[in-house]
């Protein structure tokens, strides 16, 4: 039986990179192919992949997100994360967000193809460096709206600029800044967004 691949990575050459060593492999087909995470769904729907092999950092919809949304509108589809960034945040949300595999770009392309194989047959796959990490990593300390925050501190915005990204008070959005920076132990606030982003805690 072929199994059917829908790639989503926004980087052309990755993707094509991407759809001509799959595309080598016996029983398997590239039927769809997108370079943003908002496009997923509805090309899921118009193509029908057993498996999307989905980027974390894409346009539109990051692909955590997407694979949360791809889940809920079509849950027979496997879920496989490959990704240049390999953090152990993006792991734990990944999986949580319903993805069946998460791998790094760097992948040999036979182990990749082994990897879309078994989340096929239902396995779940992950890299073993990055799951260990992720176990010595642990979850995340902050919470949604320190997270959201952060998320908005992200373009070195004033306070005032991230109380209205967020529809906060200036007080609470500070508040909300000076635990996240204590919980990251950062020295200040871009100190902290870097630490998180590092965890992929954002």
């Amino acid at each position: 039986m072929t199994i059917r691949l829908l790639l989503a990575d926004d980087q052309a050459l990755v993707r094509g990179a991407l759809a001509t060593l799959l595309g080598l492999e016996p029983d398997m087909e590239v039927v769809a192919e997108v370079g943003r995470g908002d496009e997923v769904v509805a090309t899921a729907r118009a193509s029908s992949p057993d498996v999307a092999l989905l980027d974390v950092e894409m346009p539109g919809l990051d692909g955590i997100a997407a694979t949360s949304a791809l889940h809920e509108a079509m849950p027979a589809v496997r879920v496989l994360i490959v990704t240049t960034f390999g953090r152990p945040g993006f792991l734990r949300r990944a999986l949580q967000a319903g993805a069946h595999g998460f791998v790094v770009k760097d992948t040999p392309a036979r182990q990749l193809a082994e990897a879309v194989r078994r989340v096929n047959a239902g396995l779940r796959v992950v890299d073993p460096t990055l799951a260990a990490d992720s176990l010595a990593g642990g979850e995340s300390p902050l919470t949604p709206r320190e997270t959201e925050v952060l998320i908005a501190a992200r373009d070195g915005g004033s306070v005032a600029d991230i109380a209205r990204h967020v529809s906060l008070s200036e007080g609470t959005v500070r508040n909300h800044l000076s635990s996240a920076i204590g919980k990251t132990m950062a020295r200040n606030r871009a100190d902290a967004v870097r630490i998180a982003d590092e965890y992929g805690w954002l």
